[in-house]
Formats: C-alpha cells, sequence, structure tokens
C-alpha cells in the first residue's frame, strides 16, 4: 500500500530510466522486425543478424539519442515536438544504415542489413517510443491526475480556437492546480459529438436547454478577448444555472506566474456595458518629458493613478502632495519601488493652506499641475459644508493663483459629474471651483492654460459602490441601496486617469472637457448581478434593502448643465461644454465672502452663498432645501 503512494507522489519519470526504456524499445524493435521477416513467406535469401550487426544499430540509435536528446523531455508532458525529435533521431540512424549498407555493396558486393528490415525496424521503433511515451503522459494524467479530483473545480472551456485549446491543455497538464478540465462549450451547433482533448464539446443550445449537462460542471471559464456582449451572455448563463464563472487574460498579457495563476473569479467590472476611450499616448508622452509636475491628492485613488501614469514619461520630478499620511507613506513605498529610477517629492500638505504650497512652487517651478484633491463624499459634506469650502473651493484658489503667479504651463483639474446642475454641497462646491478656474484664463496677465475634466464615478475608487457593495455580501448582507431607481455612470480609473493627462495635453485652456461614459447603469441591477457572481441568489442568500436617498442625493447624474452646448474635438468619444462663465472679480469677491462665512462654521450662510455662486444649485432631500423655498417665496412676491 505504501508503494502505491509512492507511485502517486512520483511527479516525472527519471532521465535515465527513460533512456534505457529506449534502449529496451530499440532492441525489442530489431526482434519483432527480425521475426516478422523471418514468419512471412517470402522466398528471400534472408540475412541473420549476429550479435555485433544488432550491437550497431543500438550504438546508432544511442549516438543520435544524445545528439537530438530524445529522453531529456518530461515524458508526462510530452508533445508533437518530442515526436518529431523522435523522427529525426530514428531517421538519421535509418539513413546512417542505408549508407553502410550501400558502401558494404560498393566495396563487398553485399549489404550488412536486408532493407526491408531496415525500414520495418525504423516505422516500428518510432511507433514503439512515441506509444511508450503517450501511454505514460495517460497513465500521469489518469492515475496521479485523479488524485484529490473531488475537491477540484470542474471547468467548461468558452471557445475552441487556439487559445482556448492552449488553456485546456495548461489545465490538463498542472495537475496541483484546483481546476480540471470537463469539457468545451461552443456557439456554433455542428460540433454535437465533436470531442477535442479527450472531451466534448457542447453547443449553447445543450448549454441552455440541459437540465442534466450542468451538473457536469462547476464553472465555466471564459477569456478577455470576448466581447463585452459574449461575455455578458456566458456569464448569465452561467449564473442562471448556478455556476461560478471564471476569466483569464488574453495569452500575451499573462507573466511569469502562467496561465493557471492567472484563472480568477470574473468581476463586476468586467461585465459594465462601455467601450473603453483610447488616446494617443505619444503627445501625452512628449507633454511630460522632462517636465516638472504637481499632483495633489496624489495619495487618493485618481491622484495615485495619475502619479503612476505619469511616472512612466520620464518626467523630471513629480511632487505628490496629499495630508493623509498613512496612504500617502504607502503610496511613496509603492513607487519607489515600481519606478527606481524616477524622481519623486512626497509631501504632507493641506492645500487650503496657501504659504505650504507657495513654498512648493517656489522649489520646483512646476510645468504641469493635476488638481486631484478634493472632499467628495456627499452625505459627509452635507452635514460639513464649511469643509468642503476649505478644501473644495479656497483649495482649488490657492493652487489656481499660484499656478497662474508662477507661470505654470497647464492647470488640469479633475471635476465631478455631480457638478452638473447639483442637488448638494459637494457637487455644487466643484462648480463653483471649475467657474473660478475658468475665470482666470481670460486674465489679462495671465499665461497658463486652465483645463477641467467632468467624469462620472470611477470603479473601484474610494467611496465607490462597488467596494461597498462587496464588504456587504462578503459579511452575508444585507446589501444597502438608496433607491430601486438610482442609476449612475460608470469608468475604470486607469481610464479616468488616462483622460486627464489627454485633456492636459490636448487643451488650449478655459476648456471643461466632458467624457462619453456609455449607458448609465442601473444600482439595483449592479447589486444583483455582483450577489450572482459571488454565488449566492439575490434577495434568499443575500437580501437588498432600500434605505431612501441620502442628502443631497438625486436618482441620476448628469455631464451637462441646462444652459450648456458641447463642441465636438478630434476625439469622437471627447466633447468641450461650453458653460456659463463668470468674471473674475464677481467669483473672487464671492469666494473671499463664502470663506469668512466658512471660518465662521455658518452652515446655512456658506449655503447661501454657495445658492448664489451656483444658481442652478437646488438642495435636494437636505435641511438647505429651506434656502430655495424663501428664494421661491421672493419670486412670488
Amino acid at each position: 500500500m505504501g508503494n502505491v503512494f509512492k507511485i502517486k507522489e512520483l511527479r516525472y519519470i527519471p532521465r535515465w530510466v527513460v533512456f534505457f526504456i529506449d534502449i529496451s524499445i530499440i532492441s525489442f524493435s530489431i526482434l519483432i522486425s527480425h521475426l516478422l521477416l523471418k514468419n512471412l513467406n517470402v522466398k528471400i535469401n534472408f540475412i541473420e543478424y549476429r550479435k555485433e550487426k544488432i550491437l550497431a544499430v543500438i550504438a546508432v540509435n544511442v549516438l543520435f539519442m544524445f545528439l537530438f536528446k530524445t529522453y531529456a523531455g518530461i515524458v508526462r508532458h510530452s508533445t508533437f515536438f518530442d515526436f518529431f525529435k523522435i523522427v529525426w533521431s530514428s531517421g538519421s540512424t535509418l539513413f546512417v544504415l542505408l549508407g553502410l549498407n550501400f558502401i558494404s555493396e560498393s566495396v563487398l558486393g553485399k549489404s550488412v542489413y536486408l532493407y526491408p528490415g531496415l525500414f520495418l525496424f525504423f516505422f516500428i521503433s518510432i511507433f514503439l517510443m512515441f506509444f511508450f511515451r503517450m501511454l505514460t503522459k495517460q497513465f500521469f494524467s489518469l492515475f496521479i491526475g485523479a488524485k484529490n479530483t473531488s475537491s477540484k473545480i470542474r471547468i467548461a472551456v468558452v471557445g475552441i480556437e487556439d487559445e482556448s485549446v492552449s488553456l485546456a491543455n495548461a489545465i490538463i497538464h498542472n495537475p496541483t492546480h484546483p481546476y480540471q478540465l470537463a469539457g468545451f462549450l461552443n456557439t456554433r451547433s455542428d460540433c454535437k459529438k465533436a470531442v477535442l482533448l479527450g472531451h466534448k464539446i457542447f453547443s449553447k443550445k445543450e448549454f441552455l436547454t440541459s437540465t442534466h449537462l450542468t451538473k457536469q460542471f462547476d464553472a465555466i471559464l471564459i477569456k478577455e478577448v470576448l466581447t463585452k456582449a459574449d461575455m455578458e451572455e456566458w456569464t448569465a448563463l452561467a449564473l442562471d444555472k448556478g455556476l461560478k464563472v471564471l476569466k483569464v487574460p488574453v495569452i500575451n498579457k499573462i507573466n511569469e506566474g502562467g496561465i493557471i495563476g492567472e484563472i480568477r473569479p470574473i468581476q463586476i467590472e468586467d461585465l459594465l456595458d462601455r467601450t473603453p476611450i483610447k488616446i494617443k499616448s505619444e503627445d501625452v508622452r512628449s507633454r511630460h518629458f522632462n517636465k516638472s509636475v504637481l499632483v495633489t491628492g496624489g495619495a487618493g485613488s485618481i491622484g495615485s493613478e495619475i502619479v503612476r501614469q505619469v511616472a512612466q514619461l520620464n518626467s523630471s520630478i513629480i511632487v505628490v502632495v496629499d495630508q493623509a499620511e498613512s496612504p500617502l507613506h504607502e503610496l511613496k513605498l509603492e513607487l519607489l519601488e515600481r519606478f527606481p529610477n524616477q524622481r519623486f517629492k512626497f509631501i504632507l500638505a493641506d492645500i487650503s493652506n496657501s504659504y505650504r504650497l507657495e513654498k512648493l512652487f517656489e522649489d520646483h517651478q512646476f510645468s504641469i499641475v493635476y488638481h486631484a484633491a478634493a472632499y467628495k463624499h456627499v452625505p459627509l459634506i452635507e452635514d460639513n459644508p464649511h469643509e468642503a469650502i476649505f478644501v473644495n473651493i479656497a483649495g482649488t484658489r490657492n493652487l489656481a493663483l499660484l499656478s497662474k503667479k508662477f507661470n505654470v504651463n497647464r492647470f488640469v483639474m479633475v471635476s465631478t459629474d455631480k457638478a452638473v446642475n447639483p442637488t448638494n454641497v459637494m457637487g455644487a462646491s466643484k462648480r463653483a471651483a471649475e467657474l473660478f478656474v475658468q475665470s482666470l484664463q481670460n486674465c489679462n496677465d495671465n499665461c497658463t492654460k486652465f483645463i477641467t475634466t467632468r467624469f462620472g464615478n470611477v470603479l473601484g475608487s474610494n467611496g465607490s459602490v462597488i467596494p461597498h457593495f462587496r464588504k456587504q455580501i462578503a459579511k452575508g448582507g444585507p446589501v444597502t441601496i438608496t433607491h430601486p431607481d438610482i442609476i449612475r455612470y460608470f469608468m475604470t480609473i486607469p481610464e479616468a486617469c488616462e483622460l486627464v493627462l489627454q485633456a492636459g495635453t490636448m487643451g488650449q485652456g478655459g476648456e471643461i472637457y466632458v467624457f462619453d461614459m456609455g449607458k448609465p447603469i442601473k444600482i439595483l441591477d449592479l447589486a444583483k448581478r455582483m450577489i450572482k457572481l459571488s454565488g449566492y441568489t439575490p434577495d434568499v442568500d443575500i437580501k437588498i434593502d432600500f434605505i431612501g436617498l441620502r442628502p443631497g442625493e438625486k436618482l441620476y447624474e448628469e455631464l451637462l448643465t441646462d444652459n450648456s452646448t458641447t463642441i465636438p474635438t478630434h476625439h469622437e468619444k471627447i466633447m468641450i461644454s461650453k458653460d456659463p462663465l463668470m468674471d473674475f472679480e464677481d467669483i473672487e469677491f464671492l469666494c473671499k465672502q463664502i470663506m469668512r462665512a466658512a471660518i465662521k462654521k455658518d452652515g446655512l450662510q456658506v449655503v447661501k452663498i454657495l445658492k448664489t455662486i451656483v444658481p442652478e444649485f437646488i438642495s435636494n432631500n437636505s435641511e438647505f432645501e429651506v434656502l430655495d423655498k424663501v428664494t421661491e417665496n421672493k419670486v412670488y412676491q
């Protein structure tokens, strides 16, 4: 019994064993070819094989076995490449022996070996050596690979093209991983009885209609190259059947961990129906090359990704500013490891402190400023409106005025779709910041190009709904949603930051860039899909609760104001929003007013002035709705 367990733990057959088995196969092939010819009813002058002739055949074979290293491969992973090595080795042996026969006939007048015997030996030896390898391969696959199969995930690979076959082979030949190939799925219906790598190919129709078929699988494996529509369709089919959905990236993206190490559960981000916006990187690279760059809010989700992308563009120095100590420290450790040749400076500072910022501008003479620092959590800012003034308005004002004073070439502000027709203090404060930044563009002594980017929610960012839902699902629920009809736009963090860099490159000053965000997504549908992807049933395993709209929250976000128009750019998915402007003197006066109110912690007065700056700001589900009612009464009076 102990020997059986030792066999099961055997990982491969040693080379010397393979070598001696091959020699035994050669000797056996000589014997078989000899006996076959001797027992044929053909009248020939049979040449007897003496010991020296047999040894000569074996010696020549051994020589070419060493030359082509036919014994060197791991037998359990034999492929047709190993088969061709055997053919080359045996073919070379045959060629030498035929040459020996030819020389013997020319000199002695008779051949050393019988020609039919040589060819018969050639074919028998090749067949037996390759058969031994295939038999060993099957042995390992069935006997050793069967160990712990009960605990493995039975996978159906979607597709039957070359990449799918490569994935399937990787699963078959890696018995230590937790996956077991159970079949293939294909959209075509003409593969009904086809078999690939010893496993049946099932059509989509069979997968959809058969009740017993899905019992053969635990999960389906899809590839990144599938279109969003196909990925969504296969995912929906699998989830409806109670199967897990796994994903693997395209082969050229796979790292040293190998194909199997890259298999992971599909994420909700993979299924969001939007086409990424492609940008021209050469212009971006040349704009940043050997330049001094400042990134505020650099430890946040957007700011840190901007830093990562700029770090690949060979800037002279990147100064990263944030007031969050621990996240800034973690980012520093990451960046110094990933980009050892890039010069960084990490500054712990509050952007509302203009004296602290002015020293940075003096020391580094920035060429580009990316302003991503902001307070963005709607309910928190609704409860603390003065803090939004200090950071979102005063902080932006400090950076913009310093950029103008020190002749920074480009100032790029990261704004939000919540600034459009705002219903909360956070969105209104960002709109006020937009107005201030734009007002500087037309000042007489200005040399800086002030540019704003405006986009929706980013996937996986701090405060995003997706990480929040993941935590709730991991705890067993409930998943909380504010309203069953609430919808949002989404884009990925890298894509959002690429667009910020692109805007900083293509902008000429004064623009607000808005982006084609694709189709809005219903948050309820998003939650249900996330629950299903986690292997649960919505409202059965994980409950969904509706908790009501939070203060300042609205059902949908917009990218354009009611009074704005759009101008197309050279990129079909990037537009310029032409919004109403304010003169610098007017917005500067109101900003000073609102900052004085914020210092006094007079929330009502802060919001009142904010509504003067942003007249389209109408509070929703908020204590500040009273200010809108007062305005309405004045209008009617």
